[in-house]
């Protein structure tokens, strides 16, 4: 096996008049990219990124990984039963079974010469919130500035505080630690910045500015979880102005256009290499920023209903929890300013009478 390897030989002595032992004996192998730098006879084209991938839009050369292996024991390739029950040993993927596919060409000599695979087959596995984790993972939080109201992430949008089950570190103390260890192999258990919300994440979204033609918006990631960095992180978020966005700061942005420049309201942020693509762990230093400047488009604009603030917005693939529509900030009442003018005239009024009255 080259590219990857499996996490246990296994029971080979059925294998061992052969030199060297077979690299895995197991009916079930468990099978792990090998890590970047790995020697260079172990390597194949295209592996070896340690298990992480990002998405195709942050960098399509980093978004997959290969591993190739030879199986023992199979004369006849057209009779070969492909393996079953595939799954990618991260939490909420579930993957279908296999399904055979136009074999994959290879282009060699510089694209000069093809070569082509005896069968391929695809396995496609799919994400779930749900299955992934019980509670939300990310919340948002919401002001402008045209209202003083700051309006929090939803109580007990992730978890309670009085839950048994939940974790919580008061600001500025430490995890002990025998918290702190954990299995290198599997996530480390969530310990969060005590608050209303308990979420690990939370997005903040202000409107920051309105100008002529345009609006400007700040973005704030904040890191809640004192024993994780978020790596390669990315931000989905779905607002109908995203078809006018003039220009991002601090970040990378592409629009998500599902349907051929008909709809084009949503949009992934990720942050720039060696500057704010890791999001550290809770902290001074775990916070990103970005501002986006907005066109105003004639005809949607407004500040009023809520219509600046995003319908969705997700952080590394989860769905984060969005304060009811009914507590977003509002425009001043209008109402409230213009009552006082009859007030005005009220007095007015009953001064010139009362001048009148004396002479």
């Amino acid at each position: 096996m080259v590219g990857a390897e499996a996490t246990e030989q296994g029971n080979c002595s059925a294998f061992q008049a052969r030199v060297p032992l077979p690299h895995c004996c197991e009916k079930r192998p468990v099978i792990v990219d090998l890590l970047p730098g790995a020697p260079y006879n172990q390597q194949t084209k295209n592996c070896c990124k340690g298990g992480v991938l990002t998405s195709m839009s942050q960098d399509p050369s980093k978004s997959a990984s290969t591993f190739q292996m030879n199986v023992g024991g199979v004369v006849n390739y057209t009779g070969f039963a492909m393996p079953v029950n595939f799954s990618l040993g991260v939490p909420g993927y579930t993957c279908g079974d296999p399904f055979e596919v136009p074999p994959s060409r290879f282009s060699t000599d510089k694209g000069r010469r093809w070569t082509q695979a005896l069968r391929t087959w695809n396995v496609t596995c799919m994400y779930s919130q749900i299955i992934a984790s019980q509670n939300p993972k990310c919340c948002v939080s919401l002001s402008a500035f045209y209202n003083d109201t700051i309006i929090p992430c939803p109580r007990c949008s992730c978890q309670c505080q009085d839950d048994p089950t939940a974790n919580c570190i008061k600001y500025g103390e430490t995890p002990s630690l025998l918290q702190q260890k954990h299995d290198p192999n599997e996530e480390p258990p969530q310990a969060v910045i005590c608050s209303e919300h308990m979420c690990p994440i939370r997005v903040h979204w202000h409107v920051k500015q309105s100008y002529k033609e345009y609006w400007r918006v700040k973005i704030t990631v904040t890191n809640l979880n004192v024993m994780r960095n978020y790596s390669q992180w990315n931000m989905v978020v779905l607002h109908p102005n995203l078809q006018s966005v003039t220009q991002v700061f601090s970040f990378n942005y592409k629009p998500l256009n599902q349907y051929d420049g008909y709809i084009n309201d949503t949009g992934m942020f990720w942050g720039i290499q060696y500057y704010n693509d890791m999001l550290l762990q809770a902290g001074e230093s775990g916070n990103v920023q970005t501002e986006i400047l907005f066109h105003k488009d004639e005809g949607i604009f407004t500040f009023g209903q809520g219509w600046a603030f995003p319908r969705i917005i997700m952080f590394d693939g989860d769905e984060c929890v969005m304060p009811p529509p009914d507590h977003y900030p509002t425009l001043p009442n209008t109402a409230h300013h213009s009552a006082s003018a009859p007030t005005f005239i009220t007095i007015l009024l009953s001064f010139l009478l009362f001048l009148k009255l004396v002479l």
